[in-house]
């Protein structure tokens, strides 16, 4: 059920459905007074959700560096969480936008940081497919010359949740010791870090995919930018994630 919901609910937290449903309501009100009010509330939230300055704020408060990671230290294993790839009409899987999580867990393979790579990500969506995302991304890890020896595939799980419980259940049975660098995108480290510990899988972030900008802000942040409202979309949705999941 929490699945479910989950996914059918998502648009609840877009702040442009809430500017939206702000905007119908004062136009349909009589009052003029409340109507006006309305249409202000409606309007600073319209800026404050599209300007990059509140968003890049926001991101880097949220963010969790890798500060415990030990350039000389090797791990036994690299979980790279999925959501990296999709697949097209014809059923072929192919990378996403968010394909750095790819990326940065080979190049920790490669440089000798991890001993393994366990990808973990089953079929998220609602009406699932046949297509495993773990199950395709390991042939990727095959074209890239990672031994088939060294990765371990995780394909059942449909959210953070079932992976790190599916994870912790691979890796106590192969008996890697912990503690495992933690590869996913920067916005989702901390609900990821967070279920992870509390399933009891001790993890080492290893954040990458960033979603605001790693620069200084400057005056043209304060310039509306449509593209901030997909940010927004990103970070609510683990925002509300994060307590639901902490305290349930």
């Amino acid at each position: 059920m929490y699945f479910v919901l989950s996914k059918v609910l998502l648009f609840l937290l877009y702040p442009a459905f809430w500017v939206f449903v702000l905007f119908i309501i004062a136009l349909l009100l009589k009052n003029n007074k409340r109507k006006k009010r309305l249409l202000v509330a409606a309007i600073i939230l319209l800026y404050v959700f599209s300007v990059p300055l509140f968003l890049n704020l926001f991101g880097h408060a949220w963010s969790v560096k890798a500060d415990s990671f030990h350039k000389n230290q090797v791990y036994s294993c690299v979980i790279i969480l999925g959501g990296f790839s999709s697949v097209d009409k014809y059923g072929n899987g192919l990378f996403n936008g968010a394909s750095d999580r790819f990326i940065e867990g080979v190049k920790l393979f490669d440089i000798g940081a991890a001993k393994n790579i366990l990808i973990s990500g089953g079929n998220g969506n609602l009406i699932p497919g046949y297509f495993k995302e773990a199950n395709w991304v390991k042939t990727q890890l095959l074209l890239f010359k990672v031994p088939d020896s060294n990765i371990v595939v995780e394909s059942n799980s449909r959210n953070t949740i079932e992976n790190a419980i599916y994870s912790k259940a691979l890796l106590q049975k192969l008996g890697l010791k912990p503690p495992y660098l933690l590869v996913t995108s920067d916005f989702h480290m901390r609900r990821a870090k967070m279920i992870f510990e509390k399933e009891g899988v001790p993890v080492v972030p290893y954040p990458c995919d960033y979603t605001v900008t790693q620069n200084r802000n400057t005056w043209g942040d304060l310039i509306p930018d449509g593209v901030a409202w997909g940010g927004w979309n990103i970070y609510l949705k683990e925002l509300v994630g994060y307590v639901v999941d902490k305290w349930k």
